[in-house]
């Protein structure tokens, strides 16, 4: 029998997204909450607590949280693990796009309320709901029924923020697999500029930074129509030794595009921990009241003061479906806990690189062999 998240749901219904002061008792009421729920419906779960000897009964405070077990992705790239029956997850998504092994993530309809509950608040805050129709292009993947992959169906969710006039995708699907349509989206581009509707572009920075290079290399510019916006997400992934300074990045976006920085956005956030992350106004990605982020050594993964480096480890009770309460990403980062100019009150977190793992193959792993062909 499922057991209704009374802590979890008052959580995500509270108005200001960036209270973490506020909601500090609320979110360890709520990780209390669902961690009790992972243990009883999910076998593999209760083992790893018992194997460290933690009862999730008695969490009570933020310090209990910190000694929660935390999983590394990794571990959901070659272990399904499941609290819901399949029957009850209504969609199921996965992190890697096209190769390697994949994390398998199934959501119920109490989780996916809760994250519309998320995705209505952080877009009210960051002025992304609108009225006005959008062209949409999205750099990234056509969804098909086949493509269950959390990337191609957040790019696809980002196009009702605003009632969508198109949409036209780099990758679009034929009959011999993905191909990167490069010239409809250059007829896209076309077509916008010369539209009284805004445009709207969403993929990998790296993937948006690549098209819109070689557009720089063609010497194609366009001047899109006031309030259109730029957003990536996904990070650099495997191509983070080509990054570029994210002031370079807005530099060609306003040459290509005509698009100012203030209308350039960063989303953040990964298939094991659904959470929006949405960048400030000056590019901090401030951490919303639905998680709570813990910096950890690398040797002996104990949590470190803000402003220092370390492993992201990633918290939050949305989940029903699978034990996603506390997570080890391979990124590198660093919470901060200065003002920002913004005012938003929460700590920000900055993503300094990734570990070296091998064996870690992500959702934008494909676009490398679309880009070289």
């Amino acid at each position: 029998m499922m057991k209704k998240m009374k802590y979890t749901k008052k959580l995500f219904k509270h108005k200001n997204p960036y209270d973490l002061e506020g909601t500090d008792a609320l979110f360890v009421q709520a990780m209390r909450e669902n961690a009790v729920f992972q243990y009883q419906n999910c076998a593999d779960y209760r083992r790893i607590l018992d194997e460290f000897d933690f009862c999730p009964e008695k969490i009570g405070s933020m310090e209990d949280l910190v000694r929660l077990p935390f999983l590394p992705t990794l571990y959901f790239k070659h272990h399904h693990l499941q609290s819901v029956p399949p029957g009850k997850q209504l969609i199921k998504a996965t992190s890697s796009g096209t190769r390697g092994s994949m994390s398998k993530i199934g959501f119920d309809f109490h989780t996916l309320s809760l994250g519309l509950d998320m995705v209505i608040r952080v877009g009210k805050y960051h002025r992304l709901w609108s009225a006005t129709p959008v062209n949409y292009i999205i750099f990234g993947y056509q969804p098909t029924a086949g493509n269950q992959t959390a990337v191609s169906k957040t790019a696809y969710g980002f196009t009702f923020f605003a009632p969508a006039l198109s949409r036209t995708f780099a990758l679009e699907m034929t009959d011999s697999g993905y191909k990167l349509s490069w010239d409809k989206v250059l007829r896209a581009f076309e077509r916008c500029s010369v539209s009284r509707f805004p445009l709207r572009t969403m993929g990998f920075p790296s993937y948006t930074y690549f098209l819109l290079k070689e557009m720089e290399s063609r010497g194609l510019a366009y001047s899109m129509p006031k309030g259109s916006m730029v957003a990536v997400g996904g990070g650099w992934k495997q191509f983070y030794s080509q990054q570029v300074d994210k002031h370079e990045f807005y530099r060609l976006v306003k040459k290509i595009l005509d698009i100012d920085e203030e209308n350039v956005i960063e989303f953040f956030g990964a298939v094991e921990h659904p959470i929006l992350y949405t960048d400030c106004s000056h590019h901090h990605f401030h951490v919303p009241i639905y998680s709570r982020v813990i910096i950890r050594n690398p040797d002996d993964f104990s949590p470190l003061e803000n402003g220092k480096p370390g492993l992201v480890n990633l918290l939050t009770p949305m989940i029903q479906g699978a034990p996603l309460l506390s997570i080890m990403t391979d990124d590198l980062g660093i919470l901060h806990s200065e003002k920002c100019p913004c005012q938003t009150a929460s700590p920000w977190l900055e993503i300094v690189g990734r570990v070296g793992i091998s064996d870690i193959i992500t959702c934008a792993a494909g676009a490398e062999k679309y880009l070289k062909e």
